[in-house]
């Protein structure tokens, strides 16, 4: 299969993607009103994982990754109010993927997309949260029906929030396995709707073709070349293996979101080389650009001055007239990673004023399910907005 996660011409590449957030198309239920997910549930509803996969549309989109569209940063032909148009649109087709296979979820999607967006904003995106949200849903009515065999995220309080990470690995494991020729022949179709750029031709089972394996089959053919297909062939290993732990540990750690998303794109990018990049200019600058992440976290990355400059340097060398040293790939799997954490109650367990008072005081999380310490319970953030690690405009 060729490129399967080349959505990226613009964002990416010229108008070139992956997926978004905004109002659902298809009457699903949109941003607004929608928790994510609440508190008051163990396990996520089908409301709070078209929220959640919205919702991570929106952070990885809105982070100033280098390289990325994001606000104030925009391509020649693809502005970042394409991504929110496209984070909107795949609500619908995200909050049927329990009763649909997964190559008409994503097939759907990409069509939900075409309707409000001129470009590819979010073809990867969607090929990794469509398995991603159905494995979630089926877990979610598993555990409610089962609740003895949940595996859920401990909260401070001894309680349990969301989906684990072992939990949604498992069930997604199962999705990808159960998948058919049918759903890689919607997802082909997809490809095609989406037209991404620089997909080429593969010797077997192209996207230009009729396809004769499944989906998770034709995804291992093309996982040495491309960073989405990987994810199918290793059951989402740098989602659940790289990504979603820096992210959560970033979270802990009292970062912004915008800060937790940043680090987390660069830490999966030092960690192998954006297949998009490599697919638009070549494997030499593809192993370059993930060097520059690699230098960039060893000067602290968000976390110093020297680190923030960097940052500003490697994103002015990314962008040129073509944008094709844009990390693509690295922001669909950073997104992936959003879910992840969205999904296992990351929204709130990192929210609670407890957990707020002790960021605002400089303290350490403690690990998840572990005791607060004492004075911690009760006790209010005198500025909520930097107690959760935030920079002001300024320091960006």
């Amino acid at each position: 299969m060729a490129g399967a996660s080349a959505r990226h011409r613009a964002r990416r590449g010229r108008g070139d993607r992956g997926s978004p957030v905004v109002p659902c198309v298809g009457g699903a239920p949109g941003m607004m009103g929608v928790g994510v997910p609440s508190p008051s549930r163990s396990v996520p509803a089908a409301a709070d994982v078209t929220a959640a996969a919205q919702l991570a549309c929106l952070l990885e989109a809105s982070a100033p990754k280098p390289g990325n569209v994001s606000p104030g940063r925009h391509f020649a032909d693809f502005r970042y109010e394409d991504l929110l148009a496209s984070a909107a649109a795949i609500g619908g087709p995200l909050a049927g993927a329990a009763t649909r296979p997964v190559g008409a979820t994503v097939r759907l999607a990409v069509e939900a997309t075409a309707r409000w967006t001129r470009s590819n904003t979010n073809l990867g995106i969607v090929l990794l949260l469509a398995p991603l949200a159905r494995a979630a849903l089926l877990e979610s009515a598993r555990t409610d029906s089962d609740p003895q065999s949940a595996v859920r995220n401990p909260r401070p309080d001894g309680s349990s929030n969301g989906l684990s990470r072992m939990g949604l690995r498992g069930a997604l494991g199962a999705v990808l396995e159960s998948t058919t020729v049918h759903d890689a022949r919607d997802v082909y179709a997809a490809i095609r709707r989406a037209a991404p750029g620089g997909l080429g031709r593969a010797e077997a089972q192209d996207v230009a073709d009729e396809p004769t394996m499944t989906l998770l089959e034709v995804m291992r053919l093309a996982a040495d070349r491309d960073g989405i297909a990987r994810e199918y062939a290793t059951a989402f290993e740098a989602t659940f293996g790289t990504g979603a732990p820096a992210l959560d540990r970033a979270r802990r750690d009292g970062l912004s979101w915008d800060d937790a998303v940043v680090e987390t794109f660069l830490t999966l990018l030092a960690a192998a080389p954006d297949t998009h990049v490599a697919r638009r200019s070549g494997t030499t600058v593809a192993a370059e650009v993930s060097q520059q992440a690699r230098a960039v976290l060893a000067e602290g990355g968000v976390r110093s001055a020297a680190g923030r400059r960097a940052i500003g340097e490697m994103d002015l060398r990314l962008r040129d007239a073509r944008n094709v040293a844009n990390p693509g790939t690295t922001a669909d799997l950073t997104a992936a990673a959003i879910f992840v954490e969205l999904l296992g109650g990351g929204w709130s367990l990192f929210g609670s004023p407890e957990r707020l008072a002790l960021l605002a005081r400089g303290a350490p999380l403690p690990p998840l399910g572990a005791p607060l310490p004492p004075g911690a319970r009760g006790v209010q953030p005198s500025d909520p907005g930097r107690a959760v690690g935030g920079c002001d405009a300024a320091t960006r």
